[in-house]
């Protein structure tokens, strides 16, 4: 009996046992699974994760100077913006065989050997816009035959005969959205001019028998500015000494951040080419004067910073564009409450879909801190209530109806316009001619 009990504990035990390997061996293999689908944290700061299906790895500002051993090699995507890589060498990234786009930006890179791009014959997007290059050849794009989308622009290019080959490879017509907007930094004669327009057979010229001058049309203020491509298309332009809007901003510039410069005057029809922008900063310039028609074309803008400038008021029908206008902040201007003042309270009234701030009379002295509503509510407050007609429509004591206003009219001719007051019929002679 004793035996019989010992082996029935026996089996028990075996059988608990088997259970909870059991357990334990399914727990992991759930972890294995979700760990899948979330964030891997690396040793170096850089992060794992899927994302529709795409496995990506994000090194992002982490400070590094190269590529590191001991990645994954099966990623799709690999982000390596913002830091401070300064050199690629060959067959760098050779072992990212699956690698479908390369997110190179923001770095120092200088030099980028023949090779580096080795073995990504499925890459498709390169970033390499906001570094240091000066040179580089069609050999380096050569393992890349699915590359559709290369952005080169914000570096100072040398437009001589090394970058002759650069030059025609981007202007192959099948390339159409490689390289757009990289433009010439040295020499001179080619300064601001874009590589996607240069013609190639004057690049090789000595500078010194080179017979044609391209000549400059403007300053180009875009290449002091940076562009970012991601999420949406924006163009940094905070703290660039900026004299006036700059020219030639790509059309599908989203966001523009003009803060911190000089700019004095917004001229009409400035940001007509930029279709898609839904945001407009221009605060802490010296904005004094905006021309009517200077807004114009900007139908979808959803948000316009003009806080801290030296604007008094408004000309009649700056807003007038801005139909899709959510946000605009007024702080920090000398706003004078006078008669000029009105049209912005009243566009403001007729848009109350629109939030503002900052809105408070600076003069004169007897109305300086007062809101500039508070302002326009005294000054029609000054109008006598049986003398107020409002032309609009609208309900209260003083509005009149038209045929109160004919009756006022007919009772007060000095209130007509002169063409409008009846004129007394002309009286004629009639004579019979015989």
């Amino acid at each position: 009996m004793r035996l019989f009990t010992a082996l029935l504990l026996l089996v028990l035990v075996f059988i608990v046992a088997a259970a909870q390997r059991g357990k334990r061996q399914r727990q992991e293999n759930s972890r294995g699974r979700r760990r899948l689908n979330s964030i891997k944290h690396l040793a170096d700061r850089c992060k794992e994760y899927i994302e529709n299906g795409d496995k990506f790895l994000d090194c992002q500002d982490c400070h590094l100077t190269a590529v590191q051993f001991g990645w994954p090699e099966d990623i799709d995507h690999l982000l390596l913006a913002q830091n401070r890589i300064k050199v690629l060498k060959d067959n760098t990234f050779s072992h990212f065989r699956n690698l479908l786009s390369l997110d190179l930006q923001l770095n120092e890179i200088s030099l980028i050997e023949e090779g580096a791009f080795s073995g990504l014959t499925k890459l498709t997007t390169l970033l390499l816009q906001h570094n240091h290059l000066q040179v580089v050849s069609e050999a380096m794009f050569i393992p890349l035959p699915r590359l559709r989308f290369l952005r080169l622009h914000d570096n100072p290019w040398t437009c001589n005969c090394e970058l002759d080959s650069l030059v025609r490879f981007l202007q192959v017509p099948s390339n159409r959205h490689l390289g757009n907007f990289a433009k010439c930094a040295e020499p001179t004669r080619f300064w601001g001019q874009q590589l996607k327009t240069l013609d190639p057979k004057f690049l090789c010229l000595p500078s010194m028998q080179a017979q044609i001058q391209l000549p400059r049309l403007h300053s180009d203020t875009t290449l002091l500015c940076r562009t970012h491509d991601s999420p949406k298309p924006l163009l940094d332009c905070r703290s660039r000494g900026l004299k006036a809007v700059p020219r030639d901003i790509p059309e599908n510039t989203a966001k523009i951040d003009l803060a911190f410069n000089n700019i004095t005057a917004l001229k009409p029809k400035v940001f007509t080419t930029i279709k898609d922008l839904k945001l407009l900063n221009l605060s802490s310039n010296s904005l004094e004067h905006i021309e009517t028609a200077a807004f114009a074309g900007l139908l979808h803008l959803r948000e316009l910073d003009l806080s801290n400038n030296s604007l008094h008021y408004f000309n009649y029908g700056v807003l007038e564009d801005l139909y899709y206008l959510r946000t605009l902040y007024l702080g920090g201007n000398p706003w004078i409450c006078d008669y000029n003042i009105h049209y912005l309270i009243y566009w403001l009234k007729h848009h109350p879909a629109v939030e503002y701030t900052g809105l408070m009379c600076s003069e004169p002295e007897e109305y300086q801190g007062w809101s500039v509503e508070s302002y326009v509510k005294t000054y029609n407050a000054e109008c006598p209530k049986d003398k107020q007609v409002d032309l609009h429509r609208g309900t209260g004591p003083t509005v009149s109806t038209s045929q109160e206003l004919i009756a006022v009219m007919e009772e007060d001719p000095g209130l007509l316009p002169s063409p409008l007051r009846k004129k007394e019929p002309n009286k004629f002679e009639i004579f019979r001619l015989s």
